[in-house]
C-alpha cells in the first residue's frame, strides 16, 4: 500500500531553519506530483508548497515564498520542504500529500496523505 512517511518535524525557536522529509513507498513516485501542506490549531489545511513529477514546476503560497524551498529526489522517492526564518505563524501539523500527475499543472487534489509531522516554533 501507499505510504508517505513525513520527518524532521520538531521545536525550534524563531529565526531558525528546518528542513522536512517526506518518504514515499507504494507507489512510482515519478508519476505523481507532490505537495506539503499544513494545519495549524483551529485552522483549516492549507497548502504551502508543490512541485511537479520532475521539479520543473514549483508553486508556494505567499506566506511562505522566499523563505521555503521544496524539492524531490526520483531516485529516493523522497520530497522535502526547507524553511527558514521561522516564526511562531509557522507552528502546524506539516503534510506531505501525493497526487497522479495526469491532467494538468497544478493539481487540485492529492489522493494520498501521510500522517504528519509537527512543527513548533517558539518566540
Amino acid at each position: 500500500q501507499v505510504q508517505l512517511v513525513e520527518s524532521g518535524g520538531g521545536l525550534v525557536q524563531a529565526g531558525a531553519s528546518l528542513r522536512l522529509s517526506c518518504a514515499a513507498s507504494g507507489l512510482t513516485f515519478s508519476r505523481y506530483h507532490m505537495a506539503w501542506f499544513r494545519q495549524a490549531p483551529g485552522k483549516e489545511r492549507d497548502i504551502v508548497a508543490a512541485i511537479n513529477w520532475n521539479g520543473g514546476s514549483i508553486l508556494y503560497a505567499a506566506s511562505v515564498k522566499g523563505r521555503t524551498t521544496i524539492s524531490r529526489d526520483n531516485a529516493k522517492n523522497t520530497v522535502y520542504l526547507q524553511m527558514h526564518s521561522l516564526s511562531p505563524d509557522d507552528t502546524a501539523v506539516y503534510y506531505c500529500a501525493a497526487g497522479y500527475r495526469g491532467g494538468s499543472w497544478p493539481i487540485s487534489s492529492y489522493a494520498y496523505w501521510g500522517q504528519g509531522t509537527q512543527v513548533t516554533v517558539s518566540s
